[in-house]
C-alpha cells in the first residue's frame, strides 16, 4: 500500500497523468454513455417535450452533483497531502470524516433542493406539460443523490491512495446498472421517464456501495466518527470543501443562465441544448476527470516539498487536455451527421448538435485549463482563485456572452456566448496558475488553509505585475 500511495512522488508524470485520467475518465463515460443512452432512448419516444424535460431536470441536477464534487475535491486533497507527508494516521481520519461530513450534508442539500423543485423547473424556464414532466423526474431522483456524493467522496479517496482502477470500477458498476434497467424500466415496463429516473436511482446505490467497498477491504476501513476528531478536523476540511463546493456550483448557475436563455426559442432549442449537454461529458470525460486525477498528482508532491514536480504536473496536464481536444474533436466533426441522426434531430435541434461538433467542440480546451486550474489551486491551498475564477465564468463572463448571443444570433449565440466565457476565463486561470507555480519553485512557503481577506483581493487575484 505504501508503494501505491508514493507512486505519484518518483517517474514520470505524464504517464502517471495519462493512467489517472484515462481510468478515471473510463468510469465518468460509464455514467455519461448511460445518460447519452438514455437521450436516445428517449428520442425514440417520439415527444419533443420529454427531451425538452430531460435538459431543464439536468441542469437542476447538476447543483446536487457539484455539491458532491466539491466534498470530494476536499476529501482528494486532504487525504492525498497526508499520504504525501507521510501520516498515514491523519489520512484515515480524514477519509471516515470526509465521508461522514458527505452523508450529513448531502442529505441536507438534497432536501433543501426537493423542497424547491417547482420553484426552481419554473425559474429554468419549463411551462405546462413539460414542467409537470421534469417536476416528476427530479421528485424521484433527487432524494437518491446523497448516495451518489457518498460514491464521488470514496473515489476520491481511492484516487488518492492511488487506487485509479478501483475508483473507476464504482462508477462502471453504477453505469452497467443504469444500461440494464433503463430499457427494461423505459420500454418494458412502459415507464418512460419514470423507468429513467428509477434506473437512476439504481445506480447512483451501486455507486456508493462499490467506492466504499474496496476502501473497507484494501486501506484500513473507517473508524468509528467521534465528535472531538470530527469538529478539529471540520476547519480544514471546510477550507477546501466551501471554495470547492462554490466552484462546482457555479457550473449549473451558468448551466441555469444558458438554459434560461435557450428557452425563450422553443422547445426544440432546449432539445437540442440538452443533447449537447449529454453529449459534452460524454465525448470529453477525460478532460472532466482530469482536475480530479491530477489533483492528487499535484497533492503528493506539494506535501512532499517537490514544487519543481508540481509545476511539471500542471505543465503536462495542459499537454494532455490539448491532445485530447484536438482528437475528439476531429471525432465529433466527422461523426457529427450520425450523431445528429440518432436523435432524429432536424430543424434547430440538428444547427446546435453541428454547431457543437464542429468550432465549438475545439474551444472547449479552455474549459479543460480551467479544470486543470482548480486541481493546482486546491492542492496548494489557494482554493479561494478556483471560486473566483469559476463564478466569474459563470456569471460576469456568461450573461453579457450569452444574453448578447441570443440577441444576435438566436439558439446557436447561446451556445458560442457560453463557449466564449470559458475562452476567457481559462486563459486567465492558466496564467494565474503559472504565476503560483513559479512563486512556489522560488521557495514560497506552502499555503495550509485559505486567506479570504488576503487572497480576495483583485490585485492579488491577478497576481501578475510582481
Amino acid at each position: 500500500m505504501a508503494e501505491a500511495q508514493a507512486k505519484f512522488l518518483t517517474g514520470n508524470l505524464f504517464a502517471h497523468i495519462t493512467v489517472m485520467a484515462s481510468t478515471f475518465s473510463i468510469g465518468l463515460m460509464a455514467v455519461f454513455a448511460v445518460d447519452f443512452i438514455d437521450m436516445i432512448f428517449i428520442a425514440m419516444l417520439g415527444k419533443e417535450e420529454l427531451a425538452a424535460a430531460v435538459g431543464y431536470a439536468a441542469a437542476i441536477l447538476f447543483f446536487n452533483t457539484s455539491f458532491g464534487i466539491g466534498m470530494a475535491i476536499a476529501a482528494g486533497a486532504l487525504v492525498a497531502r497526508a499520504l504525501g507527508e507521510g501520516n498515514a494516521v491523519q489520512a484515515e481520519a480524514r477519509k471516515t470524516h470526509a465521508l461522514a461530513y458527505g452523508a450529513v450534508f448531502g442529505v441536507g442539500f438534497a432536501a433543501l433542493v426537493w423542497t424547491q423543485l417547482p420553484w426552481l423547473v419554473t425559474l429554468m424556464g419549463a411551462t405546462g406539460e413539460t414542467a409537470d414532466l421534469a417536476l416528476s423526474y427530479l421528485r424521484i431522483t433527487v432524494p437518491a443523490l446523497p448516495f451518489l456524493m457518498i460514491g464521488i467522496i470514496g473515489g476520491a479517496i481511492l484516487r488518492a491512495h492511488g487506487d485509479a482502477r478501483r475508483a473507476m470500477m464504482s462508477t462502471i458498476w453504477g453505469g452497467l446498472v443504469n444500461a440494464v434497467l433503463d430499457p427494461i424500466l423505459i420500454f418494458g415496463l412502459g415507464l418512460e421517464l419514470t423507468g429513467a429516473a428509477l434506473a437512476s436511482v439504481a445506480a447512483n446505490i451501486a455507486i456508493a456501495v462499490t467506492a466504499l467497498r474496496p476502501i473497507v477491504r484494501f486501506y484500513g476501513g473507517l473508524g468509528r466518527p467521534r465528535l472531538g476528531p470530527m469538529l478539529r478536523d471540520l476547519g480544514p476540511i471546510l477550507a477546501i470543501a466551501a471554495p470547492a463546493i462554490l466552484i462546482q456550483i457555479a457550473t449549473p448557475v451558468g448551466q441555469a443562465i444558458v438554459t434560461r436563455a435557450m428557452a425563450q426559442f422553443g422547445e426544440a432549442a432546449v432539445a437540442g441544448m440538452a443533447i449537447v449537454g449529454r453529449l459534452t461529458p460524454l465525448a470529453f470525460a477525460v478532460i472532466f476527470a482530469l482536475s480530479g486525477a491530477v489533483g492528487p498528482i499535484l497533492g503528493q508532491n506539494f506535501g512532499a516539498r517537490d514544487h519543481a514536480r508540481v509545476r511539471r504536473g500542471f505543465s503536462d496536464a495542459v499537454l494532455f487536455t490539448a491532445m485530447v481536444i484536438a482528437l475528439v474533436s476531429a471525432v465529433l466533426f466527422a461523426l457529427r451527421g450520425p450523431i445528429a441522426d440518432l436523435f432524429d434531430a432536424s430543424g434547430v435541434t440538428r444547427e446546435l448538435v453541428f454547431l457543437f461538433c464542429g468550432p465549438l467542440s475545439l474551444l472547449f480546451f479552455f474549459n479543460g485549463v480551467l479544470f486543470v486550474g482548480n486541481a493546482a489551486f486546491n492542492n496548494m491551498g489557494r482554493p479561494f482563485y478556483s471560486t473566483v475564477l469559476n463564478w466569474g465564468r459563470n456569471t460576469l463572463g456568461l450573461v453579457p456572452l450569452v444574453l448578447g448571443g441570443a440577441w444576435l444570433f438566436g439558439p446557436a449565440g447561446v451556445l458560442v456566448g457560453q463557449a466564449l466565457a470559458g475562452v476567457i476565463f481559462g486563459s486567465i486561470a492558466w496564467a494565474l496558475a503559472r504565476q503560483v507555480m513559479r512563486e512556489a519553485l522560488a521557495g514560497a512557503a506552502p499555503v495550509e488553509r485559505s486567506d479570504f481577506g488576503r487572497q480576495g483581493r483583485l490585485l492579488s487575484l491577478f497576481h501578475l505585475r510582481r
